[in-house]
């Protein structure tokens, strides 16, 4: 058997050879060293954690399924939360152009690239009526 069964964690299998080679155990999924996730295997004979340059043979992933998903919210599913009809969050001075009232409730979003600024949502607490700004 290629596989020793951990008794402090049950039904986590870990390869001898990195139980060997480390301090600690982890699935195959981690590095057993940093407990950093380790990058999918490639066409290199190793499989080398970024964080501490701890390397595990390719082959202790034969057999392991690897699954990936990209999950998108859907467009407008996020607002302002209500907490028994009031809405939850900072309020700022700031005057509603559909009502004049002064106050709204504002929240942010990284909507655009990482290098981009966020966004920057404002809903009125007397009309509910919502704004965006980007920053």
């Amino acid at each position: 058997r290629d596989y020793e069964v951990n008794p402090c964690i049950v039904g986590v299998q870990l390869p001898k050879m990195a139980k060997e080679r480390s301090f600690f155990q982890s699935e195959t999924d981690f590095c057993p060293e940093c407990g950093t996730i380790l990058p999918l295997p490639g066409l290199k004979d190793t499989v080398v954690c970024r964080r501490c340059n701890f390397s595990i043979d390719v082959h202790e992933f034969e057999g392991r399924p690897i699954f990936s998903a990209v999950i998108f919210n859907k467009p407008g599913t996020f607002s302002v939360q209500e907490e028994e009809g009031e809405l939850k969050g900072p309020v700022i001075d700031r005057k509603c152009s559909r009502c004049g009232h002064e106050g709204m409730v504002y929240h942010t979003r990284q909507m655009r690239s990482a290098d981009e600024g966020q966004t920057v949502f404002y809903t009125c607490t007397n009309c509910r009526y919502q704004e965006k700004e980007d920053s």
